[in-house]
């Protein structure tokens, strides 16, 4: 059963909402105040998350901002009444992966929250078996963001946290550099390409702690997370 995190502040609508993608399968927590929405976010793991944009005091946008710095895989619905331009590209720019405006049929709805997730669980971005890893030395929890080695730990950055947690995914395989641009930064452009080199820098300085381990560059493709042994490990 998926998880949605609904923030909707008219609470009748709410549960008529809640209730019907329950009926549906889904599993639905539904917060009508956008103050304390982020805390209630925090308290468990969604797969998806459909967002009102007009609410008091706190407006969607800012809550998805914060939820996106967190886990920046999340996919996200906007509900909204407002059909301006500037609003609805605001919304795909901090990354959402669809805008409806109300008052929207229940049933596209459902189906959209179908394709999204369907479009993202095959990437394994949301398993939930998985998010501790042993890396030679190191042990990295993807939740927490640490990377600790002996007495040791390192915090991670979101995007750290996220750059790593691929290339664990993708085990002896390459990661995809594009891909992974497009599911971190959102985008595979020049700009994009120089920050993520700036991120894979870091990594290497933290798993120096551990001489055997390396993020090899395989030109033109991606990185590959790998143990070297002695005899290799320096060239």
């Amino acid at each position: 059963m998926y998880k949605i995190f609904l923030l909707e502040d008219d609470y009748n609508f709410g549960q008529v909402l809640q209730s019907y993608l329950e009926i549906n399968d889904y599993e639905v927590v539904l917060v009508t105040d956008g103050v304390h929405a982020f805390d209630e976010y925090k308290k468990n793991n969604f797969d998806i998350c459909i967002l009102d944009v007009m609410l008091p005091n706190v407006d969607g946008f800012t809550i998805a901002q914060k939820i996106k710095g967190i886990h920046p895989f999340i996919p996200l619905i906007f509900l909204t009444a407002k059909t301006l331009k500037s609003d609805i590209l605001e919304g795909f720019k901090i990354g959402a992966d669809d805008y409806i405006t109300k008052p929207f049929d229940s049933e596209v709805l459902l189906y959209k929250i179908k394709a999204i997730i369907k479009r993202n669980i095959p990437n394994e971005i949301f398993d939930r078996n998985k998010l501790t890893y042993k890396i030679g030395e190191f042990i990295f929890n993807y939740e927490k963001r640490t990377l600790n080695i002996a007495d040791h730990e390192q915090k991670l950055s979101p995007k750290e946290t996220e750059l790593l947690f691929l290339m664990c995914k993708s085990g002896d395989q390459v990661m995809s550099r594009k891909d992974a641009l497009i599911k971190i930064w959102g985008d595979n452009n020049y700009f994009t390409t120089r920050s993520m080199d700036v991120y894979i820098t870091k990594l290497r300085k933290y798993l120096k702690k551990d001489p055997h381990m390396k993020i090899e560059n395989i030109h033109g493709a991606g990185f590959i997370l790998h143990q070297t042994d002695s005899s290799d490990n320096n060239s």
